[in-house]
């Protein structure tokens, strides 16, 4: 790509911040922060739409369904998505750190992620029932830890690349971008013009591709030789990272915000199981349909992914508080709609679930921009590594909302969820404006 493309999407998508000004990256990643920026989009772009591709929420949930799976590789999907993702980076930090240039873990972690996507296709095509469950989920738990090296990585290579003040338009572009193409996938998917196991079986090997071609993308970056002292034996990193929390309120903070807001991750689904009862086991009157629903996650991280990205590089801590508010919101009309007999009409849960996603896509957007800014050089991967692996562990607790579920109902938990969105409201205001702090 020439440099004045670079330059031309870098204007387009930064304007309105202070110039060209490089607050806090070495003198030499200034000079090349325009196709520094343009790449992590790119690279960014390939990794949002495989991973809108191979959404276990939906697409493999759907899939192992259909393959005859038991119900009980259907429940794992999330956790070992999702705790596997997290889990791993408290003790991969150290060592990580060990590289003085961290794009090179990133683009291995892509790459595995890509051959993971692969293997569940080739399973998908030749496997059925339990063989198929052990397969996919196998190769989901492989794909689960590079995704974990690529994420404690990512905000590290991002701090040192692109300056503070337009971290959070990038990420935002990203995540637009993969929304339009998942968005698109999902169009398809509801249009009948295909067998929809076709669809989903072509969807996971383009997700494997993209994850590749992100790999060679990002390899691109001129990144700047960092710090690599810190690295440490897996035990003594774990232990030096806890003690963080000990010497900083401001991360404590930030980690309980963030653990209060997975209840935006925990939601959709108890909000799908809730309003089925409303219009029968398939959902087929209402939103039970999987291209319906992956228009919906989709549509509203392509309509608010770039407005939060910009709002997070203006103040990510305002970011948070909106989100927590949103999300309390979205909850508290889900339980209302509920309670007027309207959750199984047409248009409710569409509406409800949207808006619970568009919260979604702020806390992720608002936290992974705070965590950036708040953090310095030497001390950005181990604050990563730390919180992930701390909510990880909160995300495979929140299995038990699962138990909750089936003995009190699904309204009970989503007024537990409700309560914890609200929860996060006043902890975020005691948040630190960081993208003005010294």
């Amino acid at each position: 790509m020439a440099r004045e493309t670079h330059d031309l999407i870098f204007q387009m998508l930064t304007s309105g911040d202070d110039g060209r000004v490089c607050k806090d990256i070495p003198e030499d990643a200034c000079h090349m922060e325009a196709r520094s920026f343009t790449t992590h989009v790119l690279a960014l772009s390939t990794s949002k739409i495989a991973d809108g591709l191979i959404d276990p929420k939906l697409v493999l949930s759907w899939l192992l369904a259909t393959l005859g799976a038991p119900t009980l590789f259907i429940g794992l999907l999330v956790p070992v998505r999702e705790a596997g993702s997290l889990l791993p980076q408290l003790f991969t930090a150290g060592a990580l750190r060990l590289l003085p240039q961290r794009k090179w873990a990133w683009a291995a972690g892509s790459l595995v992620q890509g051959l993971a996507a692969l293997a569940i296709a080739v399973s998908a095509f030749t496997l059925e029932g339990e063989a198929a469950g052990i397969a996919i989920i196998g190769a989901l738990a492989v794909l689960a830890v590079a995704r974990s090296v690529c994420s404690v990585t990512y905000k590290d290579v991002l701090g040192k690349t692109v300056s503070k003040s337009r971290r959070g338009s990038a990420t935002g572009a990203a995540t637009t971008v993969g929304a339009a193409a998942v968005l698109a996938y999902g169009v398809l998917l509801t249009s009948g013009l295909l067998p929809r196991m076709d669809i989903i079986e072509a969807g996971l090997i383009g997700a494997g591709v993209f994850w590749i071609a992100g790999a060679a993308v990002f390899l691109q970056l001129r990144e700047v030789p960092g710090a690599t002292e810190g690295g440490a034996s897996p035990i003594s990193a774990v232990m030096e990272n806890f003690g963080l929390l000990r010497s900083d309120a401001q991360l404590r903070r930030f980690i309980a915000v963030r653990g209060l807001l997975v209840s935006t991750a925990l939601a959709p689904p108890f909000m799908v199981a809730l309003a089925s009862r409303e219009h029968g086991p398939d959902g087929s009157d209402g939103f039970g349909g999987l291209g319906l629903l992956v228009i919906a996650s989709a549509g509203a991280g392509l309509l608010s992914s770039y407005v939060w990205g910009r709002l997070a590089d203006k103040s990510s801590r305002k970011v948070l508080v909106l989100t927590s508010a949103s999300a309390t919101l979205a909850l508290c009309a889900t339980l209302a709609l509920n309670a007027a007999g309207l959750l199984g009409a047409v248009w409710a849960l569409p509406l409800v679930l949207f808006a619970l996603m568009i919260a979604y896509q702020g806390v992720r957007l608002g936290r992974s921009t705070h965590l950036v800014d708040m953090a310095t050089q030497e001390t950005r991967a181990a604050y990563t590594a730390l919180s992930n692996t701390i909510i990880g562990a909160l995300l495979l607790l929140g299995g038990g909302f699962s138990l909750v579920a089936q003995f009190a109902g699904e309204a009970v938990v989503l007024g537990l969820l409700a309560v914890m969105s609200a929860l996060a409201l006043p902890v975020a205001l005691g948040l630190e404006e960081v993208q003005t702090k010294a």
